[in-house]
């Protein structure tokens, strides 16, 4: 079974205007997707959906077997730490420490009493360390978020999703803010650490090219509506022209 199935999904903002239209898509345990379109085409929304920081409309969500849009809120709150979430602003808290941010990874395993006074196991503060020196940031665990550079933040929201021991991740444009070399760094990560402790990704993606070479998968999303899903090799020049409805030449960025 996958772990992921989505069927019929539709989200409305109001009443003209329907975000996302009758989506049908699943993902196997471990696979690497990239979810690409243009800006408006319902990518973001679609994330929110999954783990249902947004309601869903229309349709359904199945995830691990369960079906997320009927979840009540404390078993909302229990699958939340099986989808990690990270973001194209990091969200982190600029005046805490990186591996004060990288812990909060933990707030969904705890009461609220053990998170409002930092309660973590020493067991939770190794696995933090091993993190930041995976994504090769151990160095900076100390400093405040707000001394780092862009990518190096990325890094530490990378950190912090995986120090849920999520099965999975989902990654709302997480190079649009930083520059080539940052967003090199930052796709090698997640591509090499998902596939190493087998988690299965979900990241949303502008550039072509990039979601070409790290995808097992691309889904195309034009309008709310899923116009291509398959392998990298099967994203045609011409397939590329209608998701974005411009020129390829345009648009293919690495």
């Amino acid at each position: 079974m996958s772990l992921l199935q989505v069927e019929g999904l539709g989200k409305l903002y109001n009443l003209e205007t329907k975000v996302l239209k009758d989506i049908h898509f699943n993902v196997q345990a471990g696979e690497f997707v990239s979810i690409i379109g243009p800006s408006g085409a319902g990518k973001s929304t679609l994330l929110r959906c999954i783990n249902r920081m947004v309601d869903i409309n229309e349709g359904h969500v199945i995830f691990d077997s369960s079906d997320v849009g009927s979840l009540k809120k404390k078993e909302l709150r229990k699958l939340r730490t099986d989808i990690g979430m990270i973001f194209q602003h990091y969200n982190l808290v600029p005046r805490l420490t990186v591996i004060e941010n990288v812990l909060h990874g933990r707030f969904g395993y705890k009461t609220t009493m053990q998170g409002v006074f930092g309660k973590f196991t020493e067991e939770e503060k190794e696995r933090a360390f091993y993190l930041l020196e995976k994504l090769g940031i151990e160095e900076h665990a100390y400093k405040r978020c707000d001394q780092l550079s862009g990518g190096q933040q990325q890094r530490v929201g990378i950190c912090r999703a995986l120090i849920q021991d999520p099965k999975l991740l989902l990654c709302d444009e997480p190079i649009a803010s930083l520059d080539p070399n940052a967003s090199k760094v930052i796709m090698d990560y997640l591509k090499s650490i998902t596939s190493e402790l087998n988690i299965t990704c979900l990241v949303n993606l502008h550039q072509v090219e990039i979601a070409k070479n790290y995808s097992d998968r691309i889904i195309g999303l034009k309008q709310g509506e899923v116009v291509f899903d398959g392998p990298n090799a099967n994203l045609s020049v011409e397939q590329i022209n209608h998701i974005y409805g411009i020129e390829t030449r345009e648009l293919i960025t690495v």
